[in-house]
């Protein structure tokens, strides 16, 4: 079974005398957007089609559950977009474009910042992060906040991504008994599901790239410092980053732009200034030939195989030199990985949490493990809080494990991983499946399936990773990765942007009920 968008619009719309004269958003680009608004339709008008796509679909229709809250101010905004367009003076491409921001991320709008935690209701900050402050200087319409695996899915191990219990549960556009995967599992599914141009996204290890892939988007991890973490609720200063969700690397790269900044606040942001530029305008004159790429084969599925000798194939084709690496094995990479996120969890978070209104009562980590125990039939019906309860029992930042730690993870991912191989291929990226396919949301066992991960040395190193669509397989999204080293956001962005125009592999979401469950679609369940 499909839902007609149409049909599911016209329902909604059913009796509205505006509703023939509402633009038909679904698609498309920014450049596409301005173009409409160079040849008279309003932002109002395009904004307020977007609303109406989240009302006919998010909470009816295929009920995707993408959006936690729509922005009350977001026809202003876009009508003060209008009125600088019509005096002349628009504030570049940006301008007049919605924008859906993960609801991690503050804004001043009078909406709550709720990582989807219901101890969060109350978290109306009325202040924007850095990086929304810079999309708002620069035009953009922020139409909403969007959904997300609770607490950036840091809380347990046997989470469900894309469950909140402030949004419940994400489904992904094209399968929709899928994961949307997490943690920016709303961003994923909305801007696949035409809910806005773009979305804004934040990422620990995987929260961009793995929604990204599995909602047949671009997603792009940036070098940590690019974009200020500054009220974006955290788990970890020494991984985190926001970063952009599009449905083409142009886009992806137009709002990275927007958001991009130096921030006194963070100090990550340091040397940020020096590797600003406009990430979209080189992309027309990308080129892969005679770029050595070092080309990664973890174990995978036979059908994800397949798709990926396939973009192996565009890519040699465009004139890219092809280098097959191993990955070193990096031994105790992960278990120093999670004592990083463990100290930094609950020393950031008592930090933000202390900073946000009165309103809100969970003062520190401990308080909000409190309350999910108070509130465990609305926090807790499908998994537990054990990573929570873990993070608790740190010894803060100066314990000599968690510096050792860090020191470690560091180390194994930078220089000996993504650096090694780089060196051992002499090669400027390295390319590999983004993730497996797809798995069945499941309220039970949590997050499955089976394939790799290309996320986790990336995001320990704090260099870009870029994901773009690399096709369907039996009906739901694969996506292939572009990683390099530090503050290299340009070359990965070339690199997919080549890689995307010429595969042309991204399909439309049909918002299928179900797909066929065949052999290596759900891993061993």
């Amino acid at each position: 079974m499909r839902f007609t968008l149409s049909l599911l619009l016209s329902t909604v719309l059913a009796g509205a005398a505006h509703a023939q004269t509402l633009p038909d958003v679904a698609e498309k680009s920014i450049d596409q957007v301005q173009a409409m608004m160079a040849s008279g339709t309003s932002s109002a008008a395009i904004t307020q089609a977007y609303l109406a796509r989240i009302a006919a679909m998010d909470r009816t229709g295929p009920s995707l559950r993408a959006v936690i809250a729509t922005n009350p101010d977001a026809i202003a905004q876009a009508r003060a977009a209008d009125a600088r367009r019509k005096a002349g003076r628009p504030l570049g491409p940006l301008d007049g474009v919605p924008v859906l921001i993960k609801d991690n991320i503050e804004t001043k709008d009078p909406i709550a910042t709720t990582a989807g935690s219901l101890a969060l209701k109350d978290n109306v900050t009325l202040r924007d992060a850095p990086l929304v402050a810079s999309l708002r200087k620069q035009g953009a319409v922020i139409l909403g906040k969007t959904n997300l695996s609770e607490w950036a899915n840091i809380r347990s191990t046997h989470s469900m991504s894309g469950w909140s219990a402030v949004g419940g549960l994400v489904r992904n556009p094209y399968a929709l008994d899928r994961t949307s995967c997490g943690s920016s599992s709303g961003s994923g599914a909305a801007v696949a599901a035409s809910f806005a141009a773009v979305a804004v996204g934040t990422e620990t290890d995987g929260s961009v790239v793995c929604p990204s892939a599995m909602n047949g988007l671009v997603g792009l991890k940036p070098t940590l410092g690019m974009i200020s973490r500054t009220h974006v609720v955290p788990i970890s200063h020494s991984q985190d980053t926001p970063g952009p969700m599009a449905r083409s690397v142009k886009d992806a790269a137009l709002l990275f732009n927007g958001m991009i900044g130096v921030d006194p606040a963070d100090p990550a942001t340091k040397g940020t200034a020096k590797y600003a530029h406009d990430f979209a305008a080189p992309l027309a004159s990308a080129s892969l030939a005679g770029v050595r790429v070092a080309v990664l084969h973890p174990d995978m599925p036979e059908l994800l195989k397949a798709q990926y000798a396939a973009a192996l194939a565009v890519l040699k084709a465009q004139g890219a030199v092809l280098v097959d690496v191993v990955q070193p094995k990096l031994e105790g990479l992960g278990a120093a990985e999670s004592q990083v996120l463990h100290t930094e969890l609950k020393a950031d978070l008592n930090s933000y949490l202390a900073t946000t209104p009165q309103a809100v009562k969970t003062r520190t980590l401990a308080d909000v493990i409190a309350f999910d125990r108070a509130e465990a039939a609305r926090e807790m019906p499908f998994f537990q809080q054990e990573t929570f309860e873990v993070a608790e029992q740190t010894r803060g930042l100066t314990d000599p494990e968690y510096l050792g730690a860090r020191a470690k993870s560091l180390r194994l991912a930078g220089k000996e991983g993504i650096d090694a191989m780089l060196a051992n291929a002499n090669a400027t990226l390295i390319v590999a499946p983004t993730y497996g396919m797809p798995w069945l949301s499941d309220t039970v066992s949590g997050d499955g399936g089976e394939g790799p991960s290309a996320a986790g040395l990336p995001a320990v190193a704090g260099y870009p990773h870029l994901t773009v669509p690399m096709g369907l397989v039996r009906g739901v999204p694969v996506g292939l990765s572009f990683i390099a080293t530090a503050w290299q956001d340009q070359s990965v962005l070339n690199a997919g942007y080549v890689y995307e125009q010429a595969a042309h592999a991204r399909v439309v979401p049909t918002y299928a009920m179900t797909n066929d469950a065949g052999p290596g679609l759900d891993g061993a369940r």
